[in-house]
């Protein structure tokens, strides 16, 4: 998916990430970090998976509130194709200039699957189809205890919102990231006034370097899952 894809004239909009564990507050930090940007000058785009609009979404939103069930492997791939249903249209929006903020990616759909600790669905497995998405030019995890987060609203009403999974998941994050770059960890209860200015400043950053530089990569296999020669994360 890489190249200039015919727009010369035209900035490329950048992609940005947002992810954490449950209730860590991904969904109101992309509408700030939206209102932000756009306040700024930039056409943002805010979205978020899975999109439980499509028909794979309303399969994968009838098993996240538990009125279906589905084999491990079957609903990763799921998950995955819900990405790849709109990878094109991403894809298309970031050459036209749109930037896009997106409310859970890859990394999530590779950590919640892992943490079923099924030993035939590892963390390197789990990545495998999300080979090839989209790479976002930064990824921003809103770091929150497992402990933290069952303390908050609507907590359990979903089917991976225990405390269990939760402490699983976030050990898989710490381990994905390790082979990451560009990842921007915050601590999810310091997230208004100064911390906000901080990362939202950073993101205002990608996106003007993003428009001066026309290659969007792909995803590929981060570091072949070993730590990354140039392992860049930010704790603002």
């Amino acid at each position: 998916m890489a190249g200039r894809a015919g727009h010369d004239s035209t900035r490329r909009g950048a992609l940005i990430v947002v992810e954490g564990l449950d209730r860590a507050g991904k969904s109101s930090q992309c509408e700030k970090l939206q209102d932000y940007l756009s306040e700024q000058g930039h056409t943002v785009k805010y979205i978020r998976f899975p999109d439980r609009t499509t028909p794979i979404g309303k399969l994968i939103d009838s098993y996240l509130r538990g009125s279906t069930d589905q084999e491990d492997h079957s609903i990763h791939l799921l998950f995955s194709a819900n990405r790849w249903e709109v990878a094109k249209s991403i894809q298309e929006d970031i050459a036209n200039g749109i930037t896009i903020i997106v409310d859970r990616y890859s990394y999530s759909g590779a950590v919640y699957s892992a943490a079923k600790a099924n030993p035939t669905l590892s963390l390197e497995w789990a990545w495998q189809p999300e080979i090839g998405l989209p790479r976002p030019d930064i990824c921003l995890f809103l770091s929150i205890s497992a402990e933290e987060a069952a303390k908050r609203g609507g907590f359990g009403a979903e089917r991976y919102e225990n405390e269990a999974m939760q402490t699983r998941v976030r050990e898989l994050f710490r381990t994905l990231f390790e082979r990451q770059e560009d990842v921007s960890i915050i601590d999810a209860g310091e997230v208004s006034g100064r911390c906000f200015q901080g990362y939202s400043s950073c993101c205002f950053g990608v996106c003007r370097a993003s428009g001066r530089d026309w290659t969007v990569e792909d995803i590929g296999t981060p570091g072949q899952l070993v730590p990354a020669a140039n392992y860049n994360i930010i704790i603002i």
